[in-house]
């Protein structure tokens, strides 16, 4: 399981029933189901609205990519791209199509099947980088839905307000002090609850898709490095050492701040 992610729930369970123990006499005034319903189904609605219902599905499976444990598998993809270079060197493309079934990366097996079969370096280029754009348009899409999310919730939140303040007003001439508190309690936990479900789930969700899709794009670009090292013939000590130096220039720059002040 990914580690910032479950600290991250964790210090948000803080927040949450920190706050409530803290400031609540009566913790159970913070459950309230007809405001989670309101927020919950509209945010829902709205979503499938906006989008196709196979792309909300889609983006619902990413729920469980978050809590992942971080693998960006560079040493895996070194080795193989190597192991590949030294049969190729060899002269053992025969070997080469047997590796292919033991490499779990698609993309890298796609590229050295394209080596194999003597396709033109341009041709390499154009295929891989298409396929680079395309995964990266597709998850920047499931990042979206989440993103729309995060807008749709407070919005929602607004709405039960709204209705839970006419309620209200309406009961005011009837002197009912519980029906109105009943309304004016939905008014203020739908606010709050599409707050919480925006800025602790939803936006939180977008933003770790949208850097595992770099780190994705960053493993692609060694891949097809590799790839056309391993066309080139080039030794696979090269290989090794420009692909190491490939991901640790990708991780100096994000660990660059702006006006070119390093972090290290």
């Amino acid at each position: 399981m990914n580690p910032s992610t479950v600290i991250g729930l964790l210090a948000s369970l803080l927040l949450l029933f920190g706050t409530i123990w803290l400031t609540a006499e009566d913790a159970a005034v913070f459950l309230n189901f007809p405001g989670l319903f309101i927020v919950l189904l509209g945010t829902t609605a709205a979503t499938l609205v906006s989008y196709p219902l196979s792309e909300v599905l889609r983006g619902a499976r990413m729920l469980g990519i978050v809590l992942r444990r971080d693998d960006d598998g560079v040493q895996g993809l070194v080795e193989e791209i190597v192991k590949v270079a030294k049969l190729r060197m060899q002269g053992q493309l025969r070997k080469i199509e047997d590796e292919l079934d033991v490499i779990e990366n698609p993309f890298l097996r796609t590229g050295i099947q394209l080596v194999i079969d003597q396709t033109p370096v341009d041709d390499i280029i154009n295929l891989m980088e298409w396929r680079m754009s395309r995964m990266r348009a597709q998850e920047q899409a499931d990042a979206q839905i989440f993103h729309s999310m995060s807008h749709f919730a407070p919005a929602f939140g607004m709405f039960g307000t709204l209705v839970g303040l006419v309620n209200m007003l309406l009961n005011m001439g009837t002197g009912n002090l519980e029906q109105m508190g009943q309304h004016l309690a939905i008014a203020l936990m739908t606010t709050l609850y599409g707050i919480i479900l925006a800025n602790l789930i939803f936006k939180p969700v977008a933003v770790k898709l949208e850097r595992r899709t770099e780190t994705r794009v960053m493993l692609m670009n060694m891949a097809l490095e590799g790839v056309l090292l391993v066309r080139e013939q080039r030794s696979p000590s090269f290989i090794h050492q420009t692909l190491n130096s490939f991901a640790a220039h990708y991780d100096d720059e994000l660990l660059e701040r702006p006006g070119n002040e390093s972090l290290i």
